[in-house]
């Protein structure tokens, strides 16, 4: 087409110069003149089609290499196969329903301390799930001792899906640690125990175990802070991350980018009962400490001397005369114990045991656990203001008994918006008091009261008004009024609560109707 239009215009142009006296040189011009049109022609429909070719052709763009965003790939790769999933088979009698709750419910807030194990009911047993890893490769196991205590068969899954029986080589519930071995048929992959003391907060952890049944699992965040004390027991120190840790992570590690354990999972602070980025970690160093006395004796044993301490409130610093509120309040002795034996007294501040600094009744604990039963320890303490050492023979710990509430008899107003009943030798056992225990029992705490701000409950066995023991009713009564009189700021009660003594300063300028 495009030819045949260049042809006519070609002769055309011919025509045109017939007249010409220079026929041959028109004619060449009009040749060139043509040509060259034609050429543009071409050019413009090579353009065209070059342009439309583009439009189909992929398009290269150069190769630019950006900043990879690190992962913990390489990581979880290589500390998997040591993570196991632990399923424990319970004794038949144990409840189906949930067995977390129940002592979830000591816990002073919505922490979930056991909310770990996924309970599965069967036709005439309870399956519990959790977590655990291998520490060393003959197949020895740590977990939490809530994932397989009450246990009658324990099944372990490895990563590679196969299952080995395990055997209980000895729990510690005071920690919630406990050691499992199986026989493998070939040393198994295991993990290294790190320091727990040097993990900051705002460093990166990961956290593996088997949520809600589902093996291998890998969430990660930060350390949130160390040494918590959630009110789980008298040894509570643990790490708070913010990973997501669900139920079935229980017994899980903890882990560092180094690949090391820093941390077993076993609490949660969870009102729904799943993760809302608050989870706890025993520490690596107190798991260090625990395991080779479990694969020993397949117990701990600890160190005692029969003190019992509250917390130090800023109205009790005041009553004390205590420069600050570091320390741990001798509130009760028992009698005939190390402690009392040693000539320590209540009222007594314990500031340090063997040179180590005593801020806290845990600080206390901890401190005098560790101890060897039978060895002498220096407690420094202030005692009526003053700084002086005991020292003390220290034994084992023997096993607590746990006080219940009970309704008190025969009622009598003290003031304060107390009213007191008598302490009977029957109410006595029923609580489970210490031997040799007086005093008088709360009956009741007048709303808005002087008492009940200071935060007196109904079941309170008083025990002392300030540093004064009282062995009844009336004493208890007459002891409180008489220091109504003497005293312009506070009266200190020492009181037994649930089976543990604490100090009560009630404030006398709290409103009587607050």
């Amino acid at each position: 087409m495009i030819l045949r239009r260049t042809a006519k215009l070609t002769c055309r142009c011919t025509a045109d110069f017939d007249g010409a006296q220079d026929l041959s040189a028109a004619s060449r011009l009009c040749v060139i003149l043509g040509a060259a049109l034609l050429i543009f022609i071409l050019a413009g429909w090579g353009v065209a089609g070059l342009a439309a070719g583009a439009q189909d052709a992929p398009v290269n763009h150069p190769t630019v290499l950006a900043p990879r965003i690190p992962d913990f790939a390489d990581l979880v790769a290589q500390v998997k196969p040591a993570v196991v999933s632990i399923t424990s088979r319970l004794r038949v009698g144990v409840e189906d329903t949930d067995q977390e709750t129940e002592r979830s419910q000591t816990l002073p807030f919505p922490f979930n301390q056991f909310p770990f194990n996924q309970m599965i009911p069967r036709s005439r047993a309870v399956e519990a799930r959790g977590s655990g890893f291998v520490i060393k490769p003959d197949g020895t196991i740590v977990t939490n001792n809530h994932v397989v205590e009450n246990a009658i068969s324990i099944m372990l899954t490895l990563d590679d899906g196969s299952q080995l029986s395990a055997r209980i080589v000895g729990r510690d519930p005071r920690t919630d640690i406990a050691v499992l071995k199986v026989t493998p048929a070939h040393p198994l992959a295991y993990l290294e125990l790190g320091d727990s003391s040097a993990v900051r907060a705002g460093e990166w952890v990961i956290a593996m175990g088997n949520p809600s049944g589902l093996g291998g699992t890998a969430t990660a965040g930060i350390v949130s802070a160390q040494g918590r004390d959630i009110g789980a027991g008298p040894y509570d120190q643990f790490i708070q991350v913010d990973a997501p840790i669900n139920r079935g992570n229980s017994g899980g590690p903890l882990l560092t980018q180094d690949g090391k354990v820093i941390g077993m999972t076993t609490a949660i602070l969870s009102p729904s009962g799943g993760s809302v980025g608050i989870g706890f970690a025993l520490p690596s160093n107190v798991i260090k400490t625990i395991v080779p006395q479990l694969e020993a004796v397949g117990h701990i044993v600890r160190g005692f001397i029969g003190v019992q301490t509250p917390a130090i409130s800023p109205a009790l610093a005041k009553v004390l005369r205590l420069p600050d509120r570091a320390g741990a309040l001798v509130a009760g002795l028992e009698t005939g114990g190390p402690a009392a034996h040693a000539g320590v007294q209540i009222g007594d501040v314990v500031r340090a045991v063997n040179g180590q600094p005593v801020t806290s009744p845990r600080d206390l604990a901890v401190a005098v656990a560790d101890l060897k039963p039978g060895s002498q320890a220096r407690f420094d303490i202030i005692r009526n203001g003053h700084e002086q050492s005991v020292t003390v023979t220290v034994a084992a710990l023997p096993e607590q008994a746990v006080a219940t509430s009970a309704t008190p008899r025969q009622p009598q107003d003290a003031g304060l918006g107390l009213v007191l009943g008598r302490l009977s030798s029957a109410l006595r056992q029923q609580l489970e008091l210490p031997e040799g225990t007086n005093g008088a029992v709360v009956m009741k705490v007048e709303p808005g009261s002087e008492a009940d701000v200071a935060g007196i409950v109904a079941g309170d066995i008083i025990v002392g008004v300030g540093m004064t023991t009282v062995n009844d009713l009336q004493e208890a009564t007459r002891a409180i009024r008489q220091t109504q009189q003497q005293e312009d700021h506070a009266v200190l009660l020492r009181i037994f609560r649930e089976g543990r003594p604490a100090f009560v300063a009630i404030d006398l300028a709290a409103p009587g109707k607050g």
